[in-house]
């Protein structure tokens, strides 16, 4: 019988999800499931698909693993027995700066945006296709190492981004930004003055077609709580009524 969690076709080496870590070894994942039928699928593909896998059944375990050996991403299901996956990825912000992409039931909407507000990068929905984790996977990677070409510096209303280092900075003062918040920022600053819908900040930030709309609703929340002197007053970030957001102040590239 074909498992919930399996595709109609396997990842394979050939497959352009590979990647790689700036010193040209395997980038590794850190797989956290207490169900080990989901984790051996998950971590079988990604193993294929040419990532260095760990695995952990529990919060504890996976603190401890990614302590031993730092992962480029972590694939994280919410429901964990004794620490739920919430608290795992606010620990594991507190260790370092790593993405982390969500497991989460389908229909528990609050607990996806629950996710999204300490700090997941991204969800995937339970039963999900593992080829579909893989790609999500190689999004993920590809969007938090700097650009192959270089980036320009982008500065405005005393923020600035620097894509090469991925650092931002309000003021001259680090902004503690997730991957896709500074993804987020970093587009807001090469577009000023344009609104986008969340249709569009979807494809342009996140790389999809299509999605749950409410993950871009969360980041700019959180990108707000962040960058704006009064988040409830937002003055950069702006909500555009019946169409989405715009940057407010005329950008600038240094």
């Amino acid at each position: 019988m074909r498992s919930p969690y399996e595709p109609h076709r396997a990842a394979t080496r050939d497959d352009p999800v590979r990647d790689r870590d700036r010193d040209g070894a395997r980038a590794r994942v850190l797989v956290v499931d207490d169900d080990p039928t989901v984790a051996e699928v998950v971590a079988g593909y990604l193993d294929r698909a040419g990532y260095a896998v760990d695995r952990a059944d529990d919060g504890p375990a996976a603190l401890a693993r990614a302590r031993a050996r730092w992962p480029d991403l972590v694939v994280l299901d919410l429901m964990l027995p004794g620490m739920d996956g919430l608290e795992v990825c606010r620990r594991l912000r507190e260790q370092g700066p790593v993405p982390v992409i969500m497991l989460t039931a389908r229909g528990d909407e609050e607990d996806r945006v629950l996710g999204l507000e300490v700090g997941a990068d991204d969800y995937v929905t339970k039963p999900f296709s593992p080829r579909e984790l893989v790609l999500r996977v190689e999004s993920v990677l590809r969007r938090s190492r700097p650009a192959a070409d270089g980036g320009h510096r982008l500065a405005a209303a005393g923020l600035s981004v620097d894509p090469d280092a991925r650092r931002a900075t309000k003021n001259g003062g680090e902004l503690a930004l997730t991957l896709r918040e500074f993804d987020l920022l970093a587009f807001f600053l090469r577009n000023p003055g344009r609104a986008f819908g969340r249709e569009d900040l979807m494809r342009e930030v996140w790389g999809w077609d299509f999605g749950d709309l409410s993950t871009v609703t969360v980041h700019v929340r959180r990108l707000r709580g962040k960058v704006e002197d009064d988040p409830a007053r937002p003055r950069l970030i702006q909500t555009v009524w019946g169409v989405g957001y715009r940057f407010g102040p005329g950008g600038a590239v240094d």
